[in-house]
């Protein structure tokens, strides 16, 4: 095809651990272009410098070295991570942040586009990382929202396979287990409203090198008899708690643009999320947010009561609809050809 773009689209993740959102990024934005008729996608290729149009990087890490200096393909880096990422989710960041943030500026500068996945991120990107505006577009993260979408008969079918009572209220959460996600603020919502079932989706994939593991893993093994965690699962099986619940709630301090509420999005789940700034531009009022522990089990609470899960999931839906991963393809293809 004579207008085809080749894109070599890179993720250390492919070769490391994938139990995080920076892969489900990855790994959605890169099938969707695959799933078009005008670009070529080459996944990974670490080993050697490709013959490509376009680099496309969603990690920073050293394996990538060889693509960011390679002389002749045009270079756009996705920046999931800024400093602040760091804090609360690898041991000891406090001490070594300097370090990202010399190491992020050299290395964002280096592209010709970077890709804010949150207005936050790109006031990041330029105030602290000294990236020049003309090189940042803000474009955010997506999923194919078809993937989770629930029908008469999943929600029972989730439940059977994963052995939950099929009279329970459902309360999910999903992330790496790690000071930032606030798993405590979770058990502390099950230890308040010992009649619901709370699930929280993930582990600590990096162990030791996980921000105060000692005490997050005992915080693991010390759970009320209504809370289960799963430790890291397959992504794949992600889709059938998603569908089991009745609720998606994340209490974490900090995020960027997380894949989890997508993906909660996608299954037309009412979303509580912490009050935070970097929110603002991405999910706004169609998720409930909350200040404090108090308003987080209040909410849950509000959120039994049937008239008040369907005016949310309206809302839900309005997420849905904005972050759709088609639509981003689409887009990225437009910044592709602009740079080749």
């Amino acid at each position: 095809m004579a207008n085809n773009i080749v894109v070599n689209m890179v993720s250390e993740s492919d070769i490391s651990v994938q139990g995080h959102g920076v892969h489900t990024s990855y790994d959605e934005i890169a099938s969707a272009l695959e799933a078009r008729g005008d670009v070529t996608v080459i996944r990974g290729d670490f080993g050697h410098q490709t013959d490509c149009d376009v680099v496309h990087f969603h990690t920073i890490g050293p394996r990538t070295w060889r693509k960011l200096l390679q002389r002749g393909p045009k270079k756009v880096v996705t920046a999931h991570v800024v400093p602040d990422s760091f804090v609360g989710s690898i041991i000891l960041a406090k001490y070594w942040l300097f370090a990202a943030r010399w190491y992020m500026r050299w290395y964002y500068n280096r592209a010709d586009k970077v890709l804010a996945v949150s207005g936050m991120v790109a006031d990041t990107l330029h105030d602290e990382l000294h990236v020049p505006k003309a090189k940042i577009v803000t474009m955010y993260n997506t999923i194919d929202m078809s993937r989770y979408h629930p029908t008469a008969t999943s929600k029972v079918a989730a439940r059977q396979e994963l052995r939950i009572d099929p009279d329970a209220f459902v309360v999910l959460g999903n992330g790496q287990v790690q000071p930032r996600k606030r798993l405590d603020v979770f058990v502390a919502m099950a230890q308040s409203l010992p009649d619901v079932q709370f699930i929280w989706v993930g582990g600590i994939p990096f162990k030791q090198l996980g921000a105060d593991f000692k005490s997050m893993d005992k915080l693991m093994h010390a759970l009320p008899s209504n809370m289960r965690i799963t430790g890291v699962i397959p992504h794949r099986d992600v889709k059938h708690y998603m569908q089991a619940a009745d609720l998606f709630c994340l209490p974490a301090d900090q995020e960027n643009h997380p894949m989890c509420v997508l993906e909660a999005a996608s299954a037309e789940l009412p979303i509580i999320l912490r009050d935070i700034p970097e929110y603002d531009d991405t999910f706004g009022n169609n998720v409930v947010r909350c200040a404090t522990n108090a308003a987080f089990i209040a909410a849950v609470t509000d959120l039994r009561q049937p008239v008040q899960q369907d005016r949310w999931r309206l809302k839900t839906k309005k997420i849905a609809q904005t972050f759709d991963s088609q639509t981003a393809a689409d887009e990225l293809m437009r910044l592709y050809r602009s740079l080749v």
